[in-house]
């Protein structure tokens, strides 16, 4: 067995200027913003949910803006493998998670779960 749980929402900005496109999200919901460490702060902005609930960021891409979520689980394959037979496709493996193509065509990622309550709130799949 494995759980699984949404954990939060990716917005993917083309753009050049990623302070900008952050200061954009962070003010439209009423979060504040944070540059992460290092390499992935030239790439990523966390945005702080005050309700601690979800994991939203800011992220610089060369694709097209949109959004996509990510399913957060303590058994990666295990979920890969769970929403593989509800009809998604694995599109590429991403540092140790998985992007995912839903049926209807939107992109998601499968990552690990993250600190916080995630054991007692999460789904859990045989």
């Amino acid at each position: 067995m494995h759980k699984s749980r949404l954990a939060g929402f990716i917005i993917d900005c083309r753009t050049t200027d990623l302070q900008s496109a952050a200061g954009f999200w962070s003010g439209a919901l009423g979060m504040e913003q944070h540059r992460l460490p290092g390499e992935e702060g030239e790439k990523y902005r966390r945005l702080v949910d005050p309700t601690e609930r979800l994991h939203v960021e800011v992220q610089l891409v060369d694709h097209p803006s949109r959004v996509h979520l990510d399913i957060e689980t303590d058994d990666i394959e295990a979920e890969v493998r769970r929403l593989e037979a509800l009809g998604a496709i694995r599109v590429a493996r991403i540092q140790s998670w998985w992007v995912m193509r839903a049926p209807t065509g939107q992109k998601f990622c499968v990552v690990n779960a993250g600190p916080g309550d995630f054991a007692s709130n999460a789904n859990q799949w045989p």
